[in-house]
């Protein structure tokens, strides 16, 4: 059996085009864990000093890590945004919608507020759960 995604808004909660309440998955699947991805290069440096730009190399980040598990941006049932307080976060959401397109069925959506990240410098992380059919990816 071929794993099947059912994404879930039901009647009597907020609709919103931006993410769904629940995403189911059954079947023969694979669930690749992505951790909190901030907006740090692959020779190391901070891209950015905005959340716009930091939102950019995080996509940057997820596909990346997402490609080497076999998986897209668009197999994600389930992100989890964390933006430091005091940040406007709409130019992040801005750079996700251009992400996500106009695509239906966009994932389940969880934002936190905090204090602060791991760097003082980051200003956003982003953690991601993917589902994709049962195959292995070789490699990687």
């Amino acid at each position: 059996m071929q794993a099947r995604v059912t994404h879930l808004n039901p009647e009597g909660m907020h609709a919103n085009p931006a993410f769904t309440q629940a995403v189911v998955v059954e079947g023969n699947a694979r669930t690749i864990y992505v951790g909190g991805q901030n907006a740090v290069a692959a020779d190391g440096r901070i891209v950015g000093d905005d959340l716009a730009a930091q939102t950019e190399q995080v996509f940057a980040n997820l596909r990346t890590v997402l490609v080497a598990a076999g998986a897209t941006l668009h197999d994600v049932v389930k992100w989890t945004i964390y933006v430091v307080q005091g940040q406007d976060i709409r130019p992040g959401f801005n750079v996700f919608q251009r992400e996500w397109g106009s695509r239906p069925n966009p994932p389940a959506i969880g934002v936190l507020i905090v204090a602060g990240l791991a760097n003082p410098a980051f200003l956003v992380e982003v953690s991601a759960i993917a589902v994709t059919d049962g195959e292995e990816v070789q490699g990687g």
